[in-house]
């Protein structure tokens, strides 16, 4: 199974975008993507690992890799597209 990490911070207005779009993807993606939210304020070691240098950032993991990435917010069928290359 793929994992998604969605790095964001609440003060962030481009995360607030992209925050219910991540949400209603999580349900569309059931079994075939794990979601997962990254605060880089209270998870900065871990931001530090992925050197991720803005937010949003979008790091598509397999097998605890990542195979991909994507910077800052975007439509939802931006999103959906890019996974589904993915999954293909």
């Amino acid at each position: 199974m793929l994992k998604l990490l969605d790095f964001y911070a609440d003060w962030c207005g481009p995360c607030k975008i992209m925050t219910p779009i991540f949400e209603e993807l999580e349900g569309d993606y059931t079994g075939k993507i794990e979601f997962q939210r990254v605060d880089v304020e209270s998870e900065s070691d871990l931001a530090s690992d992925f050197g991720i240098m803005s937010i949003p950032t979008f790091v598509l993991l397999k097998d605890e890799k990542e195979i991909d990435r994507k910077v800052g917010a975007m439509p939802k069928e931006m999103v959906k597209t890019w996974l589904d290359s993915h999954l293909s």
